[in-house]
């Protein structure tokens, strides 16, 4: 975790810049609640079922193969087709970079020569919640609508903008002006969560802020349901609080003997055959799986296969 954030925020620097130069310009319900136990019933008929009826494709945040996709994008983009999977979600993409030294419309043409789609990407939104200056929201946009996103995604927040519950208001409020600005070139924004979204501030906390004060025309949510069990929260209490908002799921398990390490789906502690009878009810139609880290004995191409097999086999 603390590589990704100090990886983000070597980024939100470099995003900064790039934001002053004028090319920017360019552009737990109640047992006694039979309502709530016969919306249980409803999306409990079995996990298989529930997921069979929403999702249909798997995909992998690329993030997950960090320490190899720089040095060979178009072999690490191969094998990740080659694995099974067939949708892949971005990181990391600077206006000067691009995506690992490809050009957007390279990316784009790499994409569909291993007949693969990129509905999400992730984009640092760092500078952005500092000074509002929606520039680089808009490069973002570009690339985006080259790739062939449907989602523009907030990957993280620095600890700087978000010290207290007001701080979360200002995040919600900015959140919702770069989603109105996705919007008009027919794309959404979604929000992905960490643990420390989680924190109570008086008698809410910054996601319950976040849900209530995005516009839910204008903006979704990314749950990674691995930082959710991480939180002591309850996936199926958040999809029942909030119906038809985590369009997007970050599937990624929790190593039994150590919490803070992943391991590959269905191996860990979390259940996801459980979860994944809720995905009518959390709106569900993109899952990601993500590993941030592997068992120095496991070749992670080899890791992200089982990961997906799980996944196909026993949960949709």
């Amino acid at each position: 975790m603390s590589k990704r954030r100090q990886f983000l925020q070597q980024l939100g620097l470099l995003s900064a810049g790039l934001a002053l130069s004028p090319s920017l310009l360019a552009c737990e319900s109640s047992s006694s609640s039979q309502s709530a136990a016969s919306a249980g019933a409803a999306v409990a008929g079995g996990a298989a079922a529930s997921g069979r009826g929403v999702l249909k494709e798997i995909g992998l945040q690329l993030y997950t193969l960090r320490d190899y996709l720089p040095k060979d994008p178009k072999g690490v983009i191969a094998k990740v087709a080659q694995a099974g999977y067939q949708d892949v979600e971005t990181y990391g993409y600077s206006p000067t970079g691009g995506y690992w030294g490809l050009s957007p419309k390279e990316f784009k043409e790499l994409l569909k020569a291993n007949k693969l789609v990129s509905t999400s990407g992730h984009y640092e939104f760092g500078q952005y919640m500092k000074d509002g200056n929606l520039d680089i929201v808009k490069r973002y946009i570009e690339a985006g609508t080259t790739v062939g996103h449907q989602y523009i995604t907030v990957p993280y927040l620095d600890g700087a903008v978000r010290r207290s519950a007001d701080d979360y208001k200002r995040i919600a409020e900015k959140t919702n002006k770069a989603a109105e600005l996705c919007k008009t070139a027919n794309l959404k924004l979604a929000y992905h969560n960490h643990a420390f979204e989680f924190e109570a501030y008086g008698n809410t906390t910054g996601y319950d802020i976040l849900l209530q004060e995005t516009d839910p025309a204008l903006v979704s949510f990314e749950a990674d349901l691995y930082w959710v069990v991480r939180a002591g929260r309850k996936p199926a209490d958040l999809f029942r609080q909030h119906q038809g908002r985590f369009v997007m799921w970050h599937v990624k398990d929790m190593d039994k003997t150590s919490p803070d390490l992943n391991t590959e789906i269905g191996t860990g502690s979390i259940n996801y055959q459980e979860i994944f009878g809720q995905a009518k009810l959390a709106g569900v139609h993109r899952i990601f799986v993500e590993q941030e880290n592997f068992a120095a004995s496991k070749d992670p191409f080899q890791s992200i296969r089982q990961s997906r097999d799980y996944v196909k086999n026993t949960l949709l």
